[in-house]
């Protein structure tokens, strides 16, 4: 007769069987790919408050501005900046091949989260996306905001501009559109609007403006001479196309620095021609190469003293393969590189008021 077992039957061990029991090397949030874990950018750390900010000397902080209440045509910028935080394939330490230095050995930069954004409120929205910037601005980190559409820069630029006084900043602005419209049936704050709302309110000078890569049929003859008598200067697409894009860069640059302490990047991403970057609400053919447009925030960031920064108009909607988002992710990296580069130098890289 067969002995009967008493006692708990002991469980297999199937870790044992199939070899998962043995010791694995484990790897850190940062180091992990880039589809593992929280969507920040390029997986640094999520740090939203502002003294923790402080207290790690921040050098470059990232925010989201998902706000696209105040569009014209193609709405769907709100998920431009999730869109952005993803367009990535790298993650831990990157080395910049076009500028050769390995970016987050000298910069410190983190996700600081985005503004705090309800949709149908645009007045609350722009209100949100001021509080956000300035808040991390004071800390001396430098914002890039990732929008979004165009009318963020009216709130975040003026942000910057207050955190800066009594020193002054100029506005350097990649569009094929100059956004100095008076109003768009009768709404003043318009996604093509916000550089008009910035000088009229006084938050930066006309005569700081610089534009880049305008084209197409917009704005009228009137907005331009509206441009001319507040002293803005703008470089059309035609003489990017005669005179090449590093030439007219160098020239904007120049301008940029005629007066201003300090310069506030704004790159719609609709500069690029859509043939390249489909993924906007306002596509104009004929615009930038995106190695133009790389090539031009490595130049500028590398020259001037950066403020702060905003990559708007990503529309995820009209997108394909991620190429719109992964041309304005990699705005965001070109930037940051530049800084690394002068922070190796021994520049500052932090606001110190």
């Amino acid at each position: 007769m067969a002995e009967r077992q008493t006692g708990p039957r002991r469980a297999p061990d199937f870790a044992a069987r199939n070899g998962w029991d043995r010791e694995f090397k484990t790897y850190s949030d940062f180091d992990l790919p880039s589809y593992v874990g929280l969507s920040t950018f390029q997986k640094l750390p999520w740090i939203t408050e502002p003294a923790e900010l402080r207290r790690r000397a921040v050098d470059v902080a990232v925010i989201g501005a998902p706000f696209d209440d105040m569009v014209s045509h193609r709405s769907g910028a709100r998920f431009g900046p999730r869109a952005i935080r993803e367009a990535q394939y790298t993650s831990g330490s990157i080395n910049s091949l076009q500028l050769g230095i390995e970016v987050f050995d000298h910069v410190t930069v983190v996700d600081a989260g985005d503004a705090n954004i309800v949709p149908a409120n645009w007045e609350r929205g722009h209100a949100m996306i001021y509080r956000k910037v300035r808040e991390v601005a004071e800390t001396g980190a430098v914002p890039i905001v990732l929008g979004g559409d165009h009318s963020i820069t009216w709130p975040s630029a003026t942000a910057i501009a207050e955190v800066r006084h009594p020193q002054r900043i100029g506005i350097v602005h990649f569009d094929a559109h100059a956004d100095t419209a008076a109003d768009f049936f009768g709404q003043l704050a318009g996604h093509g609007q916000p550089m008009r709302r910035l000088i009229e309110s006084g938050a930066v000078s006309g005569r700081n403006f610089v534009q880049v890569g305008l084209r197409g049929y917009w704005p009228s003859a009137e907005t331009f001479e509206w441009m001319k008598a507040q002293g803005l200067r703008w470089h059309l697409m035609t003489e990017i196309e005669e005179r090449g894009a590093e030439a007219v860069v160098a020239d904007a640059i120049a301008e940029a620095l005629d007066g201003p302490d300090a310069i506030y990047l704004s790159v719609d991403i609709d500069v690029v021609d859509p043939g390249l970057a489909p993924g906007t609400g306002t596509p104009e053919p004929g615009g930038l190469l995106t190695r133009e447009l790389l090539r031009a925030v490595r130049q500028i960031v590398g020259q001037v003293t950066l403020a702060g920064m905003d990559i708007v108009e990503v529309a995820p909607p009209y997108d394909w393969a991620e190429s719109t988002a992964m041309i304005a992710n990699r705005v965001a990296l070109e930037a940051i590189s530049a800084l690394a580069v002068k922070r190796a130098a021994g520049q500052r890289v932090r606001w110190e008021p």
